[in-house]
């Protein structure tokens, strides 16, 4: 374990340092090849949980030194070992144990200093948490621009937006129901002990998460993992057999599978992320459908486009992705107030160039992971101030545009957008 801990360290110092974390950690594994399926869940385990609880784990842990040590890791490593003794059901001398012995493999003379910090971690723990919690940034481990701006947006809502956050996510399956129904497959899970229940709109949440190989008939196509939250995207656009689609911003490729489970459809899917794109096509693959994909920028479609108008567009923007800080914690170290107001920018003129793409009476549904409104519905009402043609629509399937994240789904915004004649 001293070994994962020191890993750990060294991953949460390179985020903190502006790194992905996804991308860090790829690259890590590949690195420990080494390690058991064990260590590779605990090392995942231990970036997730320290990064979504840097602010409180950071404030306690200045609490306990007089100074921060100069060397960052060991600094990470003490972080890493408060994380584990918090939120973690490992035994607590074992914890402080393990990261002595690693403080040990990154310098010969910080056992005693890690020894010494972890254990009054213990002796002082209650008084800690309480000074924790009595300021906002170390209680809900945001930074205070990300704070202030929830709080005025919605005001008493942002405590619980914030708190959601935090939360483990679940892991939810969108069925595919050109191969089964939704209570044919609950069944299927329950023969193999498998508990999971029903959703809006039609999503099953796991009662605990299992590796995808366990799922039965995945490899056959009949489900994906999918937030549920998100499965609201393709029945809002409401495709019908023969209808020619555009997903923009397709990768990796969830939301072009369901459009295409729901209509037979002819649908062009684009994304600027080579990489990403082949995500798409192995989705594709697994679930037996065909979709033409394309490599290219949303925001330049004369690049990719043939001339040929859509009834339906599924504008999937980049965004701050603040509404999925739960499942990417690293998120919220990472942005930058200012990136807000480049990713509106960004979305309104990936918006104005697609909406050119849409045909007479067709249907635009925009959509972010964000729960900003600087990218959400501000966005949304500059662009209908230019456009005259353009009407927003009520939503069949939700009383709001704004989706806001909680126990069973992540933080979405949805408008749809209909082309007057």
């Amino acid at each position: 374990m001293q070994y994962v801990q020191i890993e750990a360290a060294r991953l949460v110092n390179s985020v903190m340092q502006g790194r992905n974390l996804n991308q860090a950690l790829s690259e890590s594994l590949r690195r420990h090849s080494k390690f058991s399926p064990q260590q590779r869940g605990a090392l995942q385990d231990l970036c997730y949980g320290a990064l979504r609880h840097y602010g409180k784990l950071a404030f306690m842990l200045n609490k306990l030194m007089q100074r921060p040590s100069r060397d960052v890791t060991l600094q990470h490593l003490l972080l890493i070992a408060l994380y584990q003794i918090q939120f973690s059901k490992a035994g607590q001398h074992a914890i402080v144990d393990q990261a002595v012995r690693a403080a040990k493999i990154l310098n010969a003379t910080a056992g005693g200093l890690v020894n010494a910090v972890l254990r009054n971690f213990l002796r002082q723990r209650e008084a800690l948490l309480e000074a924790a919690n009595q300021n906002e940034e170390s209680r809900y481990s945001y930074p205070r621009w990300w704070i202030d701006t929830l709080k005025k947006q919605y005001g008493e809502k942002a405590f619980a937006i914030l708190e959601a956050g935090n939360l483990h996510p679940p892991m939810t399956l969108r069925v595919n129901i050109r191969r089964t129904t939704l209570i044919e497959y609950q069944t299927l899970l329950a023969a193999q002990e498998i508990g999971a229940r029903l959703v809006e709109p039609d999503a099953l949440i796991m009662e605990q998460p299992v590796m995808v190989d366990r799922l039965p008939k995945f490899k056959e196509g009949w489900v994906s993992v999918q937030d549920a939250g998100a499965q609201y995207a393709a029945r809002l656009l409401n495709v019908r057999d023969g209808m020619r689609v555009l997903d923009a911003c397709a990768a990796p490729g969830g939301k072009t599978a369901h459009l295409l489970e729901l209509a037979d459809i002819e649908l062009v899917a684009v994304d600027k992320d080579e990489q990403r794109l082949a995500r798409v096509n192995e989705n594709l693959l697994r679930l037996q459908l065909k979709a033409q994909v394309i490599c290219g920028d949303a925001a330049t479609p004369e690049t990719w486009w043939d001339g040929k108008p859509f009834q339906r567009i599924l504008a999937d923007v980049p965004c701050s992705a603040s509404g999925v800080v739960r499942r990417h914690p690293d998120i919220k170290w990472l942005r930058r107030a200012s990136d807000i107001d480049s990713f509106a920018k960004q979305q309104a003129r990936i918006l104005e160039e697609l909406w050119s793409l849409l045909a007479i009476d067709g249907k635009l549904l925009y959509v972010t992971c964000s729960v900003f409104k600087r990218e959400n519905q501000q966005v949304t009402d500059a662009f209908l101030m230019q456009h005259p043609e353009a009407e927003q629509e009520k939503l069949n399937l939700l009383n709001e545009a704004q989706l806001l994240p909680n126990e069973q789904h992540d933080g979405f915004y949805y408008a749809l957008l209909h082309k007057k004649n």
